[in-house]
């Protein structure tokens, strides 16, 4: 049989700029199904971190999933079943982080948003873009009829450019307030999602904690570091600020939208975010399939989990009286908010 080696390499130090990488090396010897998914049960029992928050919050016994899913492992068992075992056991996880990769298919759990309003739609934001709309470094914005700035973030994946930042946040200096729109936005780079809140404090503020796991047990983690989001040196926005969010809202834009909440001149409106605030690694199985997973914790300032989503300010569903007439519920909200 071959030997698997497993690799998990910390790198919260390099996206958040603190401590120094690290390794956890691990050799797991065995090919079988039955190899596989003991392979797969310890990796999260020993490097997932939250096992025991998800524990408090609707009863995950990782023990007890053990035990019933390892009745559905046999022999003779095809690798498309075992596939299928194993990925319904990472979805008892409930974590759109945790994903299982195979040569033909890539498991998703998908009720973290599947189980609530879509809060968005392409067409209904085109009415209030219209046609003339400017796209910069990953932004696209508009200044709406009622002299109102918007902001369509659609992605923290690539890169923005401070240059780029600048020059946004002066052509809609005029407005009478701001709307960063970040709904349907699956995250990214945590470091370009700071980049963007940096420019709405003109002072360094705690928004949050990190900790990372030290050990293999369910309660083994480091001090939590403190987070710090620092003023830019380029524009900077002054005026009111609203963020529109759904729970397609996920990862480093939950974290964007932690940080802005600890504003005083902004407030968020829409739906509760889809969470993933836990930062990601990767790792193997015998058989060669990739299992991600959430292996570091972040916190808001008063140590509370964000991994399950932030709640709005402002709690906005789109009404279907709304969507017939073309409107947007969300952002007809947020320009109240900053009209008033």
């Amino acid at each position: 049989m071959k030997k698997l080696i497993r690799i998990l390499c910390f790198f919260a130090s390099v996206i958040l700029g603190f401590g120094q990488s690290s390794c956890i090396r691990e050799d797991i010897s065995g090919n079988s199904p039955e190899d596989n998914f003991e392979a797969l049960w310890k990796i999260i029992d020993e490097q997932y971190c939250f096992l025991e928050y998800k524990n408090e919050e609707y009863g995950l016994d990782w023990d007890e999933v053990h035990e019933r899913y390892s009745q559905r492992i046999t022999p003779s068992m095809t690798s498309k079943e075992l596939f299928e075992v194993l990925s319904d056991m990472l979805n008892e996880l409930r974590d759109g982080h945790v994903n299982l990769s195979s040569a033909y298919e890539i498991s998703q759990y998908r009720a973290w948003f599947d189980s609530y309003p879509r809060n968005f739609s392409d067409s209904i934001q085109s009415n209030y873009l219209k046609k003339d709309y400017i796209n910069s470094s990953g932004l696209t914005y508009q200044i709406l009829e009622n002299n109102i700035g918007y902001i369509y973030c659609s992605s923290f994946s690539n890169g923005i450019g401070d240059g780029n930042l600048d020059q946004t946040l002066k052509n809609l200096e005029t407005c009478d307030g701001l709307i960063i729109d970040v709904r349907n936005n699956g995250g990214g780079n945590l470091t370009t999602a700071q980049k963007l809140a940096s420019r709405f404090t003109n002072e360094k503020v705690l928004v949050g904690y990190i900790s990372h796991k030290t050990g293999p047990g369910h309660d083994e983690f480091s001090s939590p570091h403190p987070i710090y989001l620092e003023p830019s040196e380029g524009v900077r926005w002054q005026k009111k600020v609203t963020v529109l969010t759904n729970r397609r809202a996920f990862s480093a834009t939950n974290d964007f939208v932690n940080s802005m909440k600890q504003l005083p001149s902004v407030t968020i409106v829409g739906d509760k975010t889809g969470g993933g605030s836990g930062l990601p690694f990767s790792s193997e199985i015998p058989n060669g399939w990739s299992v991600r997973f959430s292996a570091s914790p972040m916190f808001d300032p008063d140590m509370n989990q964000i991994e399950s989503g932030i709640d709005p300010d402002e709690k906005v569903d789109m009404t279907s009286e709304d969507i017939e007439r073309g409107k947007d519920t969300i952002i007809e909200t947020a320009c109240n908010i900053l009209k008033n």
